[in-house]
């Protein structure tokens, strides 16, 4: 099933169209974005063969949803829910660019894509992983109801949280 179109009170997230490539890139190598995500920032140049790899793997062979968020018509970030190897499940990635840091819009999002998870993929349990490091999203996620599930130990010595929300603890 192709990526739907999802919309929250501010929020519209829609598939990327060729026309974001360069948002996209600006986004993930961006180092203030990027500094808590995988290995860090990515250069210009994997960040254009990853877009590049959205719709040539991800959405050709419909293997997850990943969508563009916007603001008022403009691309403020960046959001997927995956099955991965990392969890036993689905994890949520999000990234919003600087200028939407502070107001609201990461828990809009993660909201969001916590929702779309239960209602329309029907999962039972969420998973997010976010660097020890990266207070500010821990504080969003424990605001949603995520639990520390276990902490992994990278190879830099850096410290990654799991951590999981169940559908049964979340708030009518």
């Amino acid at each position: 099933m192709p990526t739907p179109t999802l919309r929250t009170d501010r929020l519209l997230l829609e598939p990327y169209q060729p026309a974001d490539a360069e948002d996209f890139v600006a986004l993930l190598a961006d180092p203030e974005v990027g500094r808590f995500m995988g290995d860090g920032p990515l250069t210009v140049a994997d960040a254009t063969d990853l877009f590049e790899r959205v719709f040539s793997r991800v959405y050709a062979d419909d293997l997850f949803d990943v969508w563009a968020v916007r603001r008022d018509g403009r691309y403020v970030g960046h959001a997927e829910i995956k099955r991965t190897d990392d969890v036993e499940g689905h994890e949520l990635v999000y990234a919003l660019a600087q200028p939407a840091w502070g107001g609201g819009l990461g828990t809009e999002l993660a909201t969001a894509l916590v929702r779309y998870g239960f209602d329309r993929l029907d999962l039972t349990r969420v998973y997010a992983t976010v660097a020890d490091a990266n207070h500010a999203s821990l504080g969003l996620l424990a605001k949603l109801g995520f639990v520390h599930q276990q902490d992994v130990t990278e190879d830099d010595g850096s410290v990654t949280r799991v951590l999981a929300l169940d559908r049964d603890t979340v708030p009518a």
